[in-house]
């Protein structure tokens, strides 16, 4: 009895670090198509103002889309990867597939009533890109969890390929400036959808006129729902912070605060590639024998990965900095470090919200992000008047690090996680190198800074971290040479 949890242990791994690089083909192509659109609208978009503005309306659209969804992004994703039929699947995919097209139709009565009583800048700009998110953001689950893991991965490199390429031709060759960026990031997620619906047929073979959607329609509102406050409060968590530097500081602030959001979410798209991988594995090992020990083991793997990530990371684009962004935009590299530690923060507690989803109790994420969504608005009123950026940069931090603390205390209900005291060696490391970042202005320096503090902690890599990744490739490479 002893024996069965380490044996199942290997195919466990490997079906992780499989689906990982499933993930990462999608994610990363479509995130280096991000990056390199930075460059791109920095230095055709002149005026740091209007970037700040569509900087803000973008974030609009993440606020209002739990509500044009009703969550079914999270909901649709949940009851589908555990469909005992296919009756039941048919049921999901009508019932969301519904529901957009009744929400899409109040969004635009609602936003046409918005024009009539008081005109806002890009209105419909942001009203398109708000539905054209909405839809590829629910529909690629939706095939992510009918299985068809090949199908959301292209949808995403699609996506990444047309931003780009209609970037270019909006932003750079017809000079439609920040209009451009709209019509690119529009046009580009609904062709994607359209491209990869008519080459396999996925939500085609599940709609049907008629189908008996109401018992299971119940449960995935029930399921939804309880998100739609916590989105509101994540959104307060996560994004509010471009809100209130507009509103202390400015568009142009703002603008320039903006670009380095965009490189920092090349980490958030790595934490996202280890969460869409670790969704599948968590909610289908959830009843193990061996839970705790094998998410323990995930989570102490998780926190030394981020933070080797974010110190490579930020050293190298503080090496780089100078020619991937115009002048006007420069000072926003001092942001990067604290924001990339941020989001590392945000991604442990991202680990911790699966326990919820894997025991379907998503009503208890309310508390948490409730007392957040307070500390970081009374944060950010306090201190971005007195502080500047860092007000909100500080405000994150913090605002994290309470839902962290909160979220390991909480999920004793429903698992134990122990933190491995070795993972303090790379915690450490993430101080001494914010030091180095700052106080090191050669780039010898800096490559030798980053060479040193990831040696250090390469020595604390998880066995099991080690066992997983390394042998792999080592005995590859062995093969290989021999």
């Amino acid at each position: 009895m002893t024996e069965a949890p380490h044996t199942q242990q290997p195919s466990r791994g490997s079906k992780f670090i499989k689906d990982m690089g499933v993930y990462a083909i999608g994610n990363i192509g479509s995130k280096v198509i991000t990056f390199l659109m930075v460059p791109l609208y920095t230095f055709f978009v002149h005026d740091t103002g209007e970037f700040g503005y569509y900087d803000v309306c973008l974030t609009a659209c993440f606020l209002l889309m739990p509500f044009v969804t009703l969550n079914l992004r999270d909901g649709a994703f949940r009851f589908l990867i555990d469909a005992p039929s296919d009756a039941v699947r048919r049921g999901v995919v009508n019932m969301v597939v519904r529901t957009l097209g009744v929400n899409t139709l109040l969004t635009l009565v609602i936003a046409a009533a918005i024009a009539i009583i008081h005109p806002v800048a890009y209105l419909w700009y942001t009203v398109a890109l708000l539905l054209s998110i909405s839809l590829h953001e629910v529909l690629s689950q939706v095939m992510r969890g009918l299985g068809h893991n090949k199908a959301f991965v292209a949808v995403g490199m699609l996506t990444a390929l047309l931003i780009g390429l209609l970037s270019v031709v909006c932003v750079a060759a017809l000079g439609m400036g920040v209009k451009g960026i709209f019509v690119a990031n529009i046009l580009a997620r609904l062709l994607a959808l359209a491209i990869v619906e008519a080459r396999t047929g996925l939500l085609r073979r599940h709609l049907a006129a008629h189908v008996d959607m109401a018992r299971i329609a119940r449960e995935v509102v029930r399921y939804s729902l309880p998100l739609l406050p916590g989105s509101l409060c994540w959104w307060l968590t996560g994004s509010s912070d471009r809100w209130f530097i507009m509103y202390y500081l400015g568009l142009d602030v703002n603008g320039v605060y903006a670009v380095a959001i965009r490189f920092t979410s090349i980490l958030q798209t790595i934490a996202l590639i280890f969460y869409q991988a670790w969704q599948e594995t968590a909610l289908l090992q959830y009843n193990s024998p061996d839970r705790d020990n094998f998410f323990t083991k995930m989570l102490n793997g998780y926190i030394y990965i981020l933070c080797a990530i974010l110190l490579g990371y930020a050293f190298m684009l503080k090496m780089n900095y100078g020619w991937l962004v115009a002048a006007q935009y420069q000072s926003s590299l001092a942001f990067i470090y604290p924001l990339g530690f941020s989001a590392i923060t945000f991604a442990v507690v991202a680990f911790f919200d699966m326990g919820y989803q894997c025991a379907k109790d998503t009503a208890r994420t309310l508390p948490a992000i409730v007392l957040a969504a307070v500390v970081n608005v009374v944060l950010n009123v306090v201190l971005t008047p007195r502080w500047g950026v860092w007000g909100p940069i500080a405000t994150l931090i913090a605002t994290n690090g309470v839902l962290v603390l909160y979220r390991w205390h909480d999920m004793k209900r429903y698992m134990r996680l122990t933190l491995s005291p070795r993972q303090l060696v790379p915690l450490a490391t993430l101080v001494v190198g914010a030091v180095a970042f700052y106080t090191l202005h050669w780039l010898w320096a800096d490559a030798l800074a980053m060479t040193m503090l990831i040696a250090v902690a390469l020595g604390a890599m998880p066995a099991q971290l080690r066992n997983d990744l390394l042998t792999p490739i080592l005995s590859k490479f062995h093969r290989s040479t021999h």
